[in-house]
């Protein structure tokens, strides 16, 4: 199992200490630093800044919302910062929700998600291959387009800059089992929100025709400290905010996986409070026991011990959000 930097977005401004951050986990040996996006700081900007002070990490988005740009655009991206950075690029995608993308990006949330993902990877596949010009007929990616309200002009084409490598890595983000599922046939890896090493079987039925090679890559907060409860904080009000504010009271894509693992009465709990304008509430009412399991936060050999149970399972890829140098560090020597 190897290891990566999860850096995030920004929340207020940009934080000065993600370069200096993502430069000790490549000393330390780390594979991967991912960026993220919201609706604040964009994903590849930052990733850029650190490609330029790194040498050998790979850099990764996790992840770039498809709403937020065309197909072709996001191929763009990625294509030009994998010649800029010799070849390290990782471009993970994730479709958001109908809270952002409705309201953020002004566009409809796609009817049929599954088919919107399937034709935007293949779009960005047919870039990253240059075998011919790239075309589509299809439902929500066409191209060239030709609706009613188009000039009829439009024409196929190749991208003029060769791209790096025909076979950059793509993720996706997923959560639903269907979801999942199409991740494993069309993707090169599956980004999980959520993972917990003593549940796997929530997943592996939905992931099960995944190809050799397949990257299972979760996000985990990681933390080196004496008292745990107060370690946990971060992660329950990160977990707060996105079970109960991420999305409808009737569709909140986040809320229901923590349902599908087991904590259904109190997903809904922490919705109810949050949405009421109880947020405080909202992240208390967050299990310190769910918290707990997709976590790795305590003292060393607490962390030690429970590493041990991610390395077991199907995790290809151990993405930390860790908050300072010494939890990389102790992170890389258990891993060693």
């Amino acid at each position: 199992m190897r290891l990566g930097l999860a850096l995030g977005y920004w929340g207020r401004g940009p934080d000065p200490s993600q370069v200096h951050l993502a430069q000790e986990a490549e000393r330390l040996g780390y594979h991967s630093v991912w960026t993220a996006e919201s609706w604040g700081s964009d994903a590849f900007t930052p990733l850029t800044w650190i490609a330029a002070r790194t040498s050998r990490i790979r850099l990764g988005t996790a992840v770039a919302q498809m709403a937020a740009r065309s197909p072709t655009t996001t191929a763009m991206h990625a294509l030009t910062l994998d010649h800029l950075s010799g070849g390290r690029m990782m471009l993970g995608l994730g479709l958001s929700g109908p809270q952002v993308v409705e309201g953020w990006y002004g566009r409809p949330f796609p009817r049929s998600p599954l088919t919107a993902t399937r034709e935007y990877v293949d779009v960005v596949c047919q870039v990253l291959r240059r075998e011919a010009p790239v075309a589509l007929d299809g439902r929500f990616h066409p191209l060239p387009y030709r609706g009613g309200d188009g000039t009829g002009l439009g024409r196929a084409l190749k991208p003029i800059t060769h791209p790096l490598r025909a076979d950059l890595p793509v993720l996706l983000g997923a959560e639903g089992p269907k979801n999942i599922a199409q991740t494993a046939r069309i993707a090169d890896g599956w980004l999980p929100l959520y993972w917990s090493p003593t549940r796997t079987e929530v997943y592996e039925a939905a992931f099960a025709e995944r190809r050799e090679g397949f990257l299972v890559a979760p996000m985990a907060r990681a933390q080196v400290c004496d008292d745990v409860t107060e370690g946990l904080l971060p992660v329950k009000a990160m977990l707060g905010f996105y079970i109960g504010g991420m999305g409808h009271a009737a569709r909140n894509f986040h809320a229901d996986l923590m349902a599908r693992m087991g904590y259904e009465e109190e997903a809904r709990r922490i919705q109810e409070l949050f949405l009421a304008g109880r947020r405080e509430e909202a992240v208390r009412a967050v299990p310190d026991s769910f918290a707990d399991e997709i976590s790795l936060v305590g003292p060393r050999e607490r962390i030690a011990e429970r590493l041990e149970s991610w390395r077991k399972g199907p995790v290809t890829d151990l993405l930390v959000l860790a908050p300072d140098p010494h939890t990389l560090r102790v992170l890389a020597e258990l891993n060693s």
